[in-house]
């Protein structure tokens, strides 16, 4: 099995991250192989394969993901929180997920799981001051202020200096919009601005996360090929609506 990024920790703070690609899992199907989406479409006997690997291969015992809405909430993760825990994945894998958007903890020991096809995934973390996140900004999530959420809740527990990854995604010359819900885009965040290779209005999403996230101080790092373009990923415009899910995940040991 791989990763398409794994970055291990590598300093005495023990934060790492990773972006999967969609290979050498056990879905099947249109969801094969490494997906990370919804039990109700995938099989949950082999889902729950993809998140036991995720979890070895992490070196955490415990994964917490949500049900993600496109919606700005933020769930903070305590030592009481419902997550995935190794040894018993199969059963929690079809839970009833509480819904948010964007995830941040201090618990070491947890990997923290964002799922995307298309949407843009991002990881953050203050390795100083023990803080991680990750948060899934989509159209309608970076427009609402997802990541301004996600910074603010970092904030609480301490982070002054936040890093970020943001993972592969769908990019400006693909996504294609009609032009008033690009021109609200824009309007909203000008860094969105964008045009598609055949010359129609688009919205670049993950300049407009960047432009969000250094806009609130964050060093950016794009970590971030076109999920339409490039097969190795799943994709929702390209696969027509059916398909898995990648992951973005980061943890802190």
């Amino acid at each position: 099995m791989s990763f398409w990024r794994f970055e291990q920790p590598t300093d005495p703070t023990g934060v790492g991250w990773a972006f999967t690609d969609r290979h050498n899992g056990f879905s099947r199907g249109p969801y094969a192989s490494l997906n990370f989406g919804r039990t109700d479409l995938d099989d949950p006997d082999d889902l729950a394969r993809n998140y036991e690997f995720l979890a070895t291969s992490i070196g955490c015992d415990r994964l917490a993901v949500s049900a993600q809405v496109h919606g700005t909430t933020v769930a903070d993760i305590g030592a009481d929180s419902p997550v995935m825990r190794a040894g018993s994945i199969r059963e929690e894998v079809t839970r009833q997920w509480p819904e948010a958007d964007a995830l941040v903890t201090s618990e070491r020991g947890v990997g923290l799981v964002i799922r995307v096809a298309d949407c843009v995934p991002i990881v953050l973390a203050d390795p100083a001051a023990s803080v991680i996140a990750v948060a899934h900004a989509g159209r309608v999530g970076l427009l609402a202020g997802v990541i301004e959420s996600t910074l603010a809740t970092m904030a609480d527990h301490g982070a002054t200096r936040v890093r970020a990854w943001v993972g592969p995604h769908i990019c400006g010359a693909c996504y294609e919009v009609p032009a008033d819900m690009a021109q609200a885009a824009w309007d909203r965040n000008p860094a969105t601005v964008a045009k598609t290779r055949w010359g129609t209005d688009a919205i670049d999403l993950g300049a407009g996360a960047r432009a969000v996230l250094e806009a609130h101080g964050a060093a950016v790092e794009m970590v971030d090929p076109c999920t339409f373009e490039d097969s190795r990923f799943y994709s929702h415009r390209r696969d027509q609506g059916v398909t898995g899910r990648l992951c973005g995940v980061i943890w802190q040991k």
